[in-house]
């Protein structure tokens, strides 16, 4: 792919990407006035994710041809999400109760609802928005952003194909879908900094959670040792090892289920992401009632946490505020969409009393999926990410159906 970058060596990016996190981490850890101040009000984890985008908005580096992202994402990911699944405490999670599951469902139904909602609203503005029915149709190139938002990226790939998307109309829901759903994980990211004040202003009840996080010091405290390095190479060969499995078992059941079982396509389960990340967690989770659960004593979140930033720069990679400017119509649509969204959570978050991290989770496990539910999930703990896969995972069983119904409505709605 051509691009117009001044960096396009990826060894370069990578190491860009280092310095950025080594200096952020850095300054965090400063006693200097200016930058207490200044990470009191913004958080780490979102100037790891923020300063990145810059380097795509400026022509710096072009994050769409870079193949730091996909190393990261085929790589980095599943061995990060079998690090941190590893001190996995089931029954914890299963008493976070009801809660989070509701949030997730209403945040399910505001992408549902939000697209038609968005679209009879701009096209009062402008009405050209429904006049179209071939393939580059705006409601047709919405249903791929209905996909994203519910599931991931499978179930965008599916709803391009179900509704035929032309590649025009394709190509700016892609913007659109990028930008407004970074927009508001930073939003999200910067919520679960100051999570502890929004919680006690609603008066959500956090004990479960709490639960959670001190069960796992608890566990860090009492097998905490020095790590030596047979240890880390333990951590790397579980990490990779567990990875390794994952590709391997996606590569054989990806094709299986779209040559022998179509039926399962409506699932997306004929998708080999789908499958590195369901085995990589499933395998994760398996290990965390094996003796390798131990390896938690070494750092073995410490180093799935590492991974999390990694991610999180590379997921900046692809922010271009600037192309807001191409399509404000569009734009206007996915501000609004996201809008509606939000506020159904925010609103069903204060009526049940739920904490941020219900929120902030049910969110992003519909509007990010599995590459960054979990990253939104351990910014408030590490131990929380776990929770963010497994809902994600549920979103993708649900996306492409609650999708499709999403792109009934809009077909209705433009053809008046």
């Amino acid at each position: 792919m051509e691009t117009t970058a001044l960096i396009t060596n990826d060894g370069i990016i990578f190491g860009l990407l280092a310095v950025i996190l080594g200096a952020i981490f850095y300054t965090q850890s400063s006693s200097h006035p200016f930058f207490q101040k200044l990470y009191k009000w913004v958080p780490a984890l979102l100037l790891c994710y923020f300063i990145p985008s810059l380097l795509n908005t400026f022509g710096i580096v072009d994050g769409a041809s870079t193949g730091v992202y996909p190393l990261v994402m085929d790589y980095l990911l599943p061995a990060c999400l079998v690090l941190l699944t590893l001190s996995l405490d089931l029954k914890a999670i299963v008493r976070l109760g009801p809660k989070l599951v509701i949030l997730f469902l209403v945040g399910t139904l505001g992408i549902v609802i939000g697209g038609p909602i968005a679209l009879l609203l701009v096209s009062l503005v402008f009405p050209e928005l429904l006049n179209g029915a071939g393939p580059d149709a705006v409601w047709r190139g919405m249903t791929t952003i209905a996909g994203s938002w519910i599931g991931g990226g499978a179930n965008q790939a599916a709803m391009k194909e179900v509704y035929e998307v032309g590649g025009e109309i394709f190509s700016a829901m892609v913007t659109v879908d990028i930008i407004v759903a970074n927009l508001w994980m930073a939003v999200l990211l910067y919520m679960a900094a100051n999570s502890k004040a929004i919680d006690a202003r609603i008066g959500a009840d956090t004990s479960a959670i709490e639960t959670i996080k001190e069960r796992m010091e608890h566990y860090q405290a009492q097998h905490n040792r020095e790590a030596k390095l047979p240890d880390l190479m333990f951590i790397l060969a579980v990490a990779f090892g567990v990875t390794g499995i994952a590709h391997w078992g996606a590569d054989v059941l990806a094709p299986f289920i779209g040559e022998h079982l179509p039926l399962l396509k409506d699932f997306s389960l004929d998708k080999k992401f789908f499958w590195l990340i369901v085995i990589a967690t499933t395998v994760g989770v398996i290990l965390s009632f094996t003796p390798a659960r131990k390896l938690e004593g070494v750092g073995a979140s410490k180093f799935g946490s590492l991974f999390v930033y990694i991610l999180v720069a590379t997921i900046g990679l692809h922010m271009d505020v600037t192309a807001i400017l191409d399509s404000p119509k569009y734009f206007l649509i996915g501000a609004i969409w996201m809008l509606i969204h939000a506020s159904l959570m925010l609103i069903t978050a204060r009526l049940l009393k739920a904490p941020v991290f219900y929120m902030a989770v049910g969110s992003q496990a519909n509007v990010g999926g599995a590459a960054s539910a979990p990253v939104v999930a351990s910014a408030f703990h590490p131990s929380l990410a776990p929770v963010g896969v497994l809902l994600a995972v549920f979103g993708y069983a649900l996306g492409t159906y609650m999708a499709y119904i999403c792109g009934q409505i809009l077909r209705v709605i433009s053809a008046g």
